[in-house]
């Protein structure tokens, strides 16, 4: 009995190499985002200002409340990186995979 493994090896490697170019691309977008809100900090005693108001029990006034705010964009980075990683680990697989069919073939 012959097993054809080619579709789902090529399937299983397309998928591992798409999430890690999106995870890439996440994170390159939330990486510039954050380096654009840096840039536009304001003076070190409104940033100053800001945490005292914080640690005063304001802190619902100070959190984000949309999509770009730098809370939002650490939370991407860190989801892409998550992503990045478990791409990573089908490619993994697909690889060990591969070698292991190779070596019963050999």
């Amino acid at each position: 009995m012959s097993v054809q493994f080619d579709g789902n090896i090529n399937s299983a490697i397309l998928s591992g190499m798409l999430g890690v170019q999106r995870a890439s691309d996440g994170i390159t977008q939330h990486s510039v985002s954050l380096a654009q809100q840096q840039a536009q900090l304001r003076t070190p005693e409104e940033v100053l200002e800001g945490a005292a108001r914080q640690q005063l029990g304001m802190a619902n006034k100070l959190l984000p409340s949309g999509g770009d705010s730098m809370t939002s964009d650490l939370v991407g980075l860190t989801l892409n990186l998550r992503n990045a990683q478990a791409s990573s680990k089908v490619l993994e697989v697909v690889k060990d995979t591969v070698g292991t069919l190779l070596d019963e073939k050999a």
